[in-house]
């Protein structure tokens, strides 16, 4: 690893949280992943999951490659200084697919809602 001298705070680190600005931390090394989202072999959406907190235990329970810790050498720009952030600040936006899947969710209920009411009336008709 190349020596580092900047060091991050978790309160800074928790703002890079967006597809536009992803800095992760892995085993106390703060890296700028931005402009490898794209690239990333197991998809985007885990480093998004990721952005602005501590992503070490995802990234060694995967078991990434010589050359996987290789490359991430490439975006390291500084150490941790402190307790590692947790959770990103609510700035953070969610994986597309989240969206979609929370959209779909609250139409599902704006769809089914109406419908128990029509089946609970029709079976109070016929019953009553």
């Amino acid at each position: 690893m190349s020596a580092v001298t900047t060091t991050y705070v978790a309160a800074e680190i928790s703002k890079h949280n967006k597809r536009e600005d992803i800095w992760i931390v892995i085993n106390g090394h703060v890296y700028d992943v931005t402009g490898f989202l794209d690239e990333h072999p197991g998809g985007e959406e885990v480093i998004l999951e990721h952005a602005g907190i501590d992503a070490s235990e995802a990234f060694n329970d995967i078991g990434h490659s010589n050359d996987a810790h290789e490359m991430l050498e490439g975006y390291l720009i500084g150490k941790l200084e402190g307790a590692p952030p947790t959770t990103a600040l609510q700035t953070k936006t969610q994986p597309e697919s989240s969206q979609l899947r929370n959209k779909q969710n609250s139409t599902s209920w704006g769809l089914l809602v109406p419908l128990a009411f029509a089946v609970v009336l029709i079976a109070y008709k016929m019953y009553a």
